[in-house]
């Protein structure tokens, strides 16, 4: 489907310039589903230019978040989906740039209002989103403000469609031949895993989304890269599975992966989990945090989609605990590092703090994200409004998901120790798990003795 965008920046040039706002507004192709706005700390200063046509002042951004906060969610809003825009070339190229500094290819399809425009509704006097509006008679609440823009653009678009329908809906054309049109419709909106099968009734592909429809309808979108095109050809059928909420998604996907090895699975999927902080204790006894790819196997405490990101964890870890620059790989020197001569770090770089002490603070700062020899229970959103997803740890192993009535009582620890469904724990579930309850609300969690 789509993902209509819009965003405010301190000038025109990406390279020179940062986003101050941005909004994204999803869309089904007859309505919007989701709105997502936001200010963003440009980390700059904004030209008083800019700020008389947009309104928006160094003031009000001191406080937002940088766009490294909220590119996760940018990127989750908008995965498998098309950007929609007035010009959108622009906004694509600022999220581009955004993206590009954090050390991630940000790749979306785009769809830009203005060249529908010229097509359908041509020999209009201007094609400028204020003439367009006031020619269609389109309210803009705020012009030159995102979610205004954003919503004027919306509308357009929803006018466009209504004179051009197959811009928006899935036509069978193109498709396997035994694929009917019946199995799209009847996808739920509802999280879950969701698998497609060949002629022969393989599973060619496994994925997981919070709206299966819509992520499927995107698979068999028109605008796909080579390889999507390749499995979409191939879709003879689709299943899935509900589970209730995104957590228990991740978890069965990662299993049916592993039983299933779909082939497209291992050509198109890709992770952006792709490093993660570790812990090691050096000849001195003092608790070192880094950030690696890789670290021979073993399961970091956190996971990122890249260095940036982590780097970014680890200084506001740093910070926040006074932790030294130098032992957690974020300062080079054979010296004292930066935060000791700021009074923000209490000397472990140059031994002035002992091991004990120090690793004690380490320990404090990492622990609400690990859970190395923890017994846990994790209680969220079951497939129905009568049921409640639990997931199991028990000494930081993970034993499994099940279901249970959301009447029982949450005290009841051995019955809900019997709702679990075992399966297989490794490296791959203990990273999903430490890194959807570190960045995700859960309805409770339970500790256990």
């Amino acid at each position: 489907m789509f993902a209509v965008v819009d965003v405010e920046t301190t000038g025109l040039n990406p390279k020179t310039e940062k986003i101050t706002e941005v909004a994204i507004f999803l869309h089904d192709g007859r309505k919007i589903t989701h709105e997502y706005t936001t200010l963003i700390n440009p980390e700059k200063r904004i030209p008083y230019r800019i700020t008389q046509m947009t309104g928006i002042s160094n003031k009000m951004v001191e406080d937002a978040p940088r766009f490294c906060d909220v590119a996760r969610d940018i990127l989750e809003l908008t995965e498998g989906r098309t950007l929609v825009g007035h010009h959108v070339a622009f906004d694509y190229s600022f999220l581009r740039q955004e993206y590009g500094s954090l050390g991630y290819d940000f790749r979306r399809e785009k769809l830009c209002t203005v060249k529908m425009s010229r097509k359908l509704i041509p020999h209009r006097r201007s094609y400028g989103l204020g003439n367009l509006c006031k020619d269609l008679d389109i309210v803009n609440p705020c012009r030159h403000r995102a979610a205004g823009d954003a919503t004027a653009t919306a509308r357009l678009f929803e006018f466009l469609i209504s004179i051009e329908p197959a811009i928006t809906f899935i036509s069978l054309r193109g498709l396997n031949s035994n694929l009917r049109k019946e199995i799209i419709d009847q996808l739920p909106e509802l999280p879950g895993v969701y698998y497609f099968y060949d002629e022969n009734g393989y599973i060619i592909y496994v994925g997981k989304s919070i709206n299966i429809s819509e992520r499927v309808r995107s698979h068999l979108s028109d605008n796909l890269s080579k390889k999507e095109q390749e499995l979409k050809y191939r879709i003879a059928d689709i299943g899935y599975e509900l589970t209730g909420n995104e957590l228990v998604a991740l978890l069965l996907e990662s299993s049916e992966i592993k039983k299933y090895q779909p082939i497209y699975n291992t050509s198109q999927k890709r992770t952006l989990l792709n490093c993660g902080v570790y812990t090691f204790t050096d000849n001195a006894g003092y608790l070192h945090l880094k950030i690696e790819r890789d670290a021979n196997g073993s399961v970091p405490i956190l996971t990122f989609n890249n260095m940036t990101a982590a780097r970014e964890f680890l200084f506001q870890l740093a910070e926040k605990h006074e932790l030294c620059q130098k032992l957690c790989s974020l300062y080079k020197t054979q010296h004292a590092c930066f935060s000791y001569h700021i009074h923000k770090c209490h000397g472990a770089c140059i031994k002035k703090e002992d091991p004990e002490s120090y690793n004690q603070r380490v320990e404090q700062a990492i622990r609400p994200y690990r859970f190395d020899n923890e017994s846990f229970l994790i209680i969220d959103a079951g497939r129905t409004n009568d049921e409640k997803a639990l997931v199991m740890v028990e000494n930081g192993k993970y034993l499994g998901y099940g279901y249970m009535d959301s009447g029982i009582a949450t005290s009841d620890v051995e019955f809900m120790r019997s709702c679990i469904k075992p399966f297989e724990d490794n490296r791959d579930v203990r990273m999903i798990i430490r890194g959807y309850i570190s960045r995700n609300r859960v309805e409770r969690v339970i500790l256990l003795k």
